[in-house]
């Protein structure tokens, strides 16, 4: 097999430390696994003192698969294994760990659930905010930050170092341990017991790392105390790559490798075999107005085939219609689906798109978990206003709603099964608070109200003249999250809604769509020939002939959060690994109007055509 000049040298590196920067389609892989089968024939290096980390199991499969295809099948006792899978070896031979103690996910969620209880701390959706509180416990771990210098995003800094420690303690008190622990316990392991340290120094002489830009704090930590004085780290990856720092990823431990590893040699694996000139050129000018990034061009082996394509449409409705037809047509001159991706930022965005392929009857397959619109706790609390409208006399119909937004009505006033809406009853069990029956009061009339109006109508009525939109921002308020998240669950519902003209129809067409959507999960995975739908972070890895990135628009790309330069830079990453996910067409769509309001075009589309010089480090 032939090499480019670049990646000879990496694959014939030997000794010492190296880090290879390895642009997309360059073949990282490739050079992962020649340099690990040269070590063994060229060098003599004994296979066993060979250890290859990567940061998924499939992804250490694959490339012990392909290592074993190179080696002509024979087999040889290179390690090949995840940063938690090597770490977790490291603690059963300390501390006769065993699978068993390895915290289960519905443990850690039953855990938290508990505590929440415990700590009377009251949420809409109890699962999201236990998953969050998990996550941000996970991060402290990973930077090895001390907790009482952390603040938390979800609650308050005294409450979540209550979570934080009880949590740890519910682990001790169990025996169990879970993926940040073995981190932190690895750590802990060589940093006070050199006999340990000194005999897995020995036994891993030649560490590769793939996907190096993805390393936490802690997972560095521990392959500096690993490598030891020998310094054989071959760190391959690319900084402009680096998406995952909501999980404790940080791309500037890469740009800092040379300074803190001395005598590294730096590789750049510059040419892109995977997508067409037009595709690499866009996605070069993009990515090179970032400022905190390792200076260099990456070259293309394909030709120009054709030119990038933007476009802006009106709606999402239109944006979605121009990809069924595109996707149609091809499919008609005999293309597969599976050819196709559509890209984007958050996992609620396909969910308009999702039902449009649907209607058009072209399968599809998810590799993120979408959220279903019609679950979220705000469109419960919406279909329990209609069903009231709609004269349901349910005792937890009313009890969904009664208090949002706040009426004071107690829960006691609410005593049967049956609610017999009758405003003098309510009238007399809060008769010592007249101002909370005027409210009651209220609330009927704006029933009767509902009853006359169509589905896109009424949430606009209970949203505004109810006041669900003030009850949404005093939630966000409390959970310290922005209550523009709310208010885009409202617009998308209340974009579904419409054309509707009775609730009837608008529910029976949600019915129709979630049996659909179930059916749908079901048979996806025996559905091998399927469009891709794929957030940016999940793509990261794949390509495919046809890419569409949607919704290309300030708030969505860079998404609404990003304020700091850090945060700007890291979502112009997570553009850059999105365009370069297509091997031959890339489409980058816009939309006018996105939840009846209008969207400016994204900045990252004029960056695509904006060649800049960028800074060196």
């Amino acid at each position: 097999m032939s090499f480019n000049p670049s990646q000879r040298e990496a694959i014939l590196h030997k000794d010492g430390p190296m880090l290879v920067l390895a642009g997309p389609g360059s073949g990282k892989t490739l050079v992962i696994t020649e340099r690990t089968k040269h070590l063994i024939t060229e060098y003599g290096v004994n296979p066993a003192n060979i250890l290859v980390i990567t940061f998924t199991r499939a992804a250490a499969t694959e490339m012990k698969e392909r290592f074993l295809r190179l080696m002509s099948g024979k087999s040889y006792p290179v390690t090949f294994g995840t940063f938690h899978a090597v770490f977790f070896a490291i603690l059963k031979h300390a501390y006769n760990y065993r699978a068993d103690n390895i915290v289960r996910e519905e443990q850690r969620m039953s855990c938290m659930r508990e505590l929440i209880k415990r700590h009377h701390l009251e949420y809409e959706d109890e699962a999201e905010f236990a998953a969050a509180i998990l996550g941000e416990i996970g991060l402290v771990k990973n930077t090895g930050i001390q907790v009482a210098n952390y603040y938390s995003t979800n609650c308050a800094e005294e409450m979540f170092r209550k979570l934080y420690n009880e949590y740890h303690e519910y682990l001790y008190q169990h025996r169990l341990i879970d993926f940040e622990d073995m981190l932190v316990y690895t750590w802990e392991l060589f940093k006070e017991r050199k006999d340990i340290l000194g005999a897995w120094q020995k036994k891993y002489q030649y560490i590769l790392i793939d996907e190096f830009q993805d390393i936490n704090q802690m997972q560095f930590e521990i392959v500096k105390l690993l490598a030891g004085d020998r310094q054989n780290i071959f760190a391959v990856g690319d900084d402009d790559q680096s998406i995952y720092r909501f999980r404790g990823a940080r791309p500037e431990l890469m740009l800092r490798f040379p300074k803190e590893i001395p005598n590294t040699k730096t590789v750049l694996l510059d040419t892109n075999y995977r997508s067409q000139a037009c595709v690499v050129d866009a996605a070069q000018n993009l990515i090179g107005h970032n400022r905190e990034r390792f200076s260099k061009r990456i070259l293309a082996k394909k030709e120009r085939e054709s030119a990038v394509e933007t476009a802006v449409f009106e709606s999402q409705r239109e944006e979605n219609l121009r990809i069924i037809r595109d996707i149609a047509d091809a499919a008609e001159r005999g293309r597969n689906y599976r050819e196709f991706a559509v890209l984007f930022r958050t996992n609620t965005q396909p969910r308009l798109l999702m039902e449009q392929l649907m209607e058009y009857n072209i399968p599809f397959c998810t590799r993120d978990k979408i959220p279903n619109l019609y679950e979220h706790w705000i469109a419960k609390d919406i279909f329990a206003y209609i069903r009231i409208a709609l004269g349901s006399r349910e005792r937890k119909d009313f009890l969904q709603i009664m208090n949002r937004p706040k009426r004071y009505i107690s829960r006691e006033s609410l005593d049967e099964e049956t609610v017999a809406f009758d405003v003098w009853e309510w009238y007399y069990r809060e008769q010592e608070q007249p101002w909370v029956a005027e409210r009651i009061k209220t609330l009927e009339y704006d029933i009767k109200q509902l009853t006359r109006m169509n589905p896109f109508a009424a949430i606009n009525y209970i949203r505004k003249k109810i006041g669900y939109d003030e009850f949404c921002a005093e939630y966000a308020d409390y959970r310290r999250i922005r209550a523009d998240e709310l208010y885009d669950v409202l617009d998308e519902l209340q974009e579904s809604a419409k054309g509707y003209d009775d609730y009837n129809t608008w529910f029976d067409h949600i019915d129709a769509y979630e049996k659909e959507l179930e059916e749908l999960y079901k048979v996806q995975a025996n559905q091998p020939d399927s469009v891709a739908l794929t957030t940016l972070h999940s793509a990261k890895g794949l390509e495919y002939e046809e890419v569409y990135l949607i919704d290309v628009n300030e708030g969505v790309m860079p998404y609404k959060k990003a304020v700091l330069d850090a945060d700007i830079e890291e979502e112009r990453r997570m553009f850059y690994v999105g365009m370069t996910r297509a091997k031959k067409n890339l489409h980058l769509f816009s939309v006018r109007q996105m939840n009846q309001k209008d969207a400016d075009i994204s900045r990252f589309i004029a960056e695509t055509k904006e060649r800049v010089n960028p800074p060196c480090r």
